[in-house]
C-alpha cells in the first residue's frame, strides 16, 4: 500500500510516499510562496508520479491559501486515483519536528505564524506528540506574557521569544517524511480546512444581524 503525505500549510512544501510504511520519496523545501505552482510537479516528480492508495493532507492551522491548496490538490488526486483522502493537523506535525531538536523538557510549545498579530500555538507531550491543550489563536503580547518555556518552537518560535525578550527559538515547518511520528488523534481527520481562528469575512447576512 501507498501512502502520499501532502503538508503546504506553512511556507514549506513537504512531500512524502511511503510504501508499506517505508519512505520511498519525498520533497520538503521551504519556498515562501508559490505552492499552488509547485504542488503537483512536486509530486508528479515523486516515484510513479506520487500515486497512492491513500492520501493524507496537511488541514492546518496556518497559510489560508496554502491550506487550501493543499486540500484542493489531495482531493482532486484522490479522485482520479480511487484513493482514500484524510486530513491531520498540520502543527502537530510541525511538534514531530521539533522533537528532532535535541533539547530536553517534558513539554514541545509550538507557535505558528498566524495573522492579524496573532499566533496559532498548542502544547504536545515530547514524548508521545500527544496534544496537551487544545489550538489556540492568540495575540503576540498575551501569548508572550502567558508561555515561560525556555525554548519555543515553530514557524512562530522567533516572534514569540522577540517579543517576550528571553527564551531560544528553533524554526520547525511540518515535515511530511515524519508523519509516522505523529499519534492516530490527530490523523484520519476530514480533509477541510482548519483554520485556528475565525473567519476575516462574514455574508451579508451575517453583518446583517
Amino acid at each position: 500500500m501507498r501512502h502520499l503525505i501532502i503538508d503546504t500549510a506553512t511556507q514549506a512544501l513537504s512531500l512524502a510516499l511511503f510504501e508499506d510504511g517505508k519512505l520511498i520519496g519525498r520533497r520538503h523545501d521551504v519556498i515562501g510562496r508559490g505552492h499552488s505552482e509547485q504542488l503537483l510537479p512536486a509530486i508528479a516528480a515523486l516515484p510513479d508520479g506520487g500515486r497512492a492508495d491513500a492520501i493524507s493532507v496537511g488541514v492546518g492551522p496556518g497559510s489560508f491559501t496554502g491550506i487550501r491548496v493543499g486540500i484542493a490538490a489531495a482531493r482532486a488526486l484522490a479522485f482520479g486515483w480511487g484513493a482514500k483522502v484524510d486530513g491531520f493537523s498540520s502543527i502537530a506535525l510541525a511538534a514531530a519536528a521539533a522533537k528532532q531538536v535535541p533539547e530536553d523538557g517534558a513539554v514541545l510549545p509550538v507557535a505558528m505564524t498566524g495573522g492579524h498579530g496573532e499566533l496559532f500555538c498548542q502544547l504536545f507531550d515530547a514524548a508521545t506528540l500527544e496534544p496537551m491543550a487544545q489550538l489556540r489563536s492568540v495575540p503576540i503580547a498575551d501569548l508572550a506574557a502567558e508561555w515561560h518555556y525556555p525554548v519555543i518552537y515553530g514557524t512562530g518560535a522567533e516572534m514569540l521569544t522577540r517579543a517576550r525578550g528571553s527564551g531560544q527559538a528553533h524554526l520547525c515547518h511540518p515535515d511530511a517524511s515524519l508523519f509516522a511520528m505523529i499519534p492516530e488523534d490527530v490523523t484520519g481527520l476530514p480533509p477541510e480546512a482548519v483554520y485556528g481562528r475565525g473567519a476575516d469575512a462574514a455574508t451579508l447576512a451575517e453583518r446583517g444581524r
